[in-house]
C-alpha cells in the first residue's frame, strides 16, 4: 500500500476560497491507492497540484505545448524523459478554475464533478496514460481508467470545494 505521500495543493488567487486543499489531497490519495500497480511506490513520493486561472494556464500552455490559449488541465510528469536516476516526484498538475467553471456549465455538471474529472485526468497523464497521438486501444485504456476512478470517487466530490 502507498504510504508517505506528500501532496502539495497550491491555490492562486483565482481559486482561493473555492478549492479545498485538504479535500483535493484526500481524493488524490485514494486515487493513488487505486492506481498503485501503475506506480513504483518505492521511488515516487510526491505530487503537486496548482489551481490557477486562465491567464496563468494560457502562459504555461503556450510555453510548453505551443498553444496560445487557455486549457483546462496540464500535466508535467517527472517520470518521463531521462531515466538516469531515481524520481521522488510523480509530477505536477495545473488546473484552470476559470475553464473548469465554464466546462461545468457547458456540460451541465457541478464544479465539483468537473474538478474531480480534471484531477483524475491530470493524474492519469502523470502516470503515462494518453489520449492524443496514440492508438485507439490506448485512448480506450485511459478512458476506462478515468471512468472507473471517477465513479469510485464521485461520492466524495463535495470535499473538493469549500
Amino acid at each position: 500500500m502507498l504510504k508517505n505521500w506528500k501532496i502539495d495543493v497550491l491555490l492562486q488567487t483565482t481559486a482561493r476560497g473555492i478549492v479545498n486543499p485538504d479535500g483535493v489531497a484526500a481524493i488524490l490519495e485514494k486515487a493513488l491507492i487505486e492506481l498503485e500497480s501503475e506506480i513504483d511506490a518505492r521511488v515516487v513520493k510526491r505530487l503537486s497540484v496548482l489551481f490557477t486561472g486562465d491567464s496563468e494556464i494560457k502562459l504555461l500552455n503556450a510555453h510548453y505545448r505551443g498553444k496560445d490559449t487557455p486549457t483546462d488541465v496540464l500535466s508535467f510528469s517527472m517520470l518521463e524523459g531521462d531515466d538516469s536516476g531515481p524520481r521522488t516526484s510523480l509530477g505536477d498538475i495545473v488546473i484552470s478554475i476559470d475553464t473548469a467553471r465554464r466546462q461545468a456549465e457547458d456540460l451541465q455538471v457541478s464544479l465539483e464533478e468537473e474538478l474531480l474529472r480534471l484531477l483524475l485526468h491530470g493524474l492519469l497523464h502523470l502516470l503515462g496514460f494518453d489520449h492524443e497521438n496514440v492508438s485507439e486501444k490506448e485512448v480506450l485504456r485511459m478512458q476506462a481508467a478515468e471512468d472507473a476512478l471517477y465513479n469510485l470517487l464521485l461520492p466524495e466530490k463535495d470535499s473538493l470545494i469549500l
